[in-house]
């Protein structure tokens, strides 16, 4: 079993590598159809965090579904009456803003509403 600081460690590995696929030459487009950063402000900590994350256009709404979500915190950061959130798509800055929310089976879905350009 792997202790938190060395799980938390792959996971930023995992983050980077990720992340740096969006913008790399040959795959880059590939991969940003299904992949985005979200850059949001934690709501305990006033921190800045980006997390690669993957969405569906669903009509003009951004969908993100988490996986695992207890084992993760950032969709926390939506609750209620959500938050401002920036999403990097296809090269790009969008801001908007986020609400999640959780069903009765237990899925967390992240809805982002964009902002007009």
């Amino acid at each position: 079993m792997l202790g938190g600081t060395t799980m938390s460690r792959m996971v930023g590995c995992v983050n980077a590598g990720v992340a740096a696929l969006t913008t790399a030459p040959l795959v880059g487009g590939l991969v940003g159809r299904h992949i985005a950063m979200i850059t949001y402000t934690g709501r305990r900590s006033g921190r800045t965090f980006s997390t690669p994350i993957g969405y569906r256009w669903v009509g003009s709404e951004i969908r993100i579904g988490v996986q695992m979500p207890d084992a993760k915190a950032w969709w926390r950061n939506f609750l209620g009456d959500g938050g401002p959130v920036s999403l990097h798509l296809n090269g790009v800055d969008r801001h908007g803003h986020a609400v999640s929310r959780r069903d009765e089976r237990g899925r967390v879905t992240v809805t982002v509403r964009l902002d007009q350009p």
